[in-house]
């Protein structure tokens, strides 16, 4: 049995913590390309929307000002794609994906999802409690808008089976389904808006 289980438990140089080396190496590079696509997306006039936007366009028109040449100055170049990835890195390694957003997880204090669970101290934030309609720090992108559009859908489907003694849960329902017609207006608001 031990020859088994031997090299299974968390131990340096066990398949548990090679295993873990390996996860965590692929999601970070998953982050960092998502990242790069989005600051992409910003140089295009594709705008992020959701309470977190205007920090993320911030940040993008930040890291664009580095790029481009100054007039008091000599021209700043970036050799390579290389070099801007290293700018765009510590955005990445705060960025949490959710099925209807983007969470830029970088003060713990000001995570919605931390403070509905009272656990304000936590270091990552909670997905399932994840009201990204409200988060300081949630953003929505052109790739979540067919979650949006759906969960429209089927919120609206069931607002029309509702009798009408279901009064508490119409009106429930009716915020839920104006919520999420919000975001999707704020989605393509976005997408075709130019920056500033």
């Amino acid at each position: 049995m031990t020859a088994t289980t031997e090299g299974y438990a968390s131990r340096p140089g066990g398949a548990q913590a090679e295993l873990l080396a390996e996860v965590n190496k692929h999601e970070t590079e998953r982050n960092l390309d998502l990242v790069w696509a989005e600051f992409r997306n910003y140089q295009q006039g594709i705008m992020p929307a959701g309470p977190g936007a205007h920090e993320l366009t911030e940040f993008f028109a930040h890291i664009d000002g580095k790029l481009t040449t100054s007039e008091t100055g000599p021209p700043k170049t970036q050799r390579s794609d290389r070099e801007v990835l290293n700018l765009l890195t510590r955005r990445a390694q705060t960025l949490h994906l959710g099925t209807a957003n983007y969470c830029w997880f970088s003060d713990p204090s000001r995570a919605l999802c931390l403070k509905l669970a009272g656990t304000p101290n936590a270091d990552r934030p909670l997905a399932g409690m994840c009201d990204s309609a409200r988060c300081p720090q949630a953003t929505h992108h052109p790739c979540h808008r067919p979650v949006w559009a759906e969960h429209a859908a089927q919120t609206k489907t069931f607002l029309g089976s509702l009798g009408p003694t279901r009064k508490t849960e119409r009106a429930r329902l009716q915020a839920d389904f104006n919520r999420a017609l919000g975001v999707l207006d704020a989605i393509d608001t976005a997408i075709n808006q130019t920056k500033e």
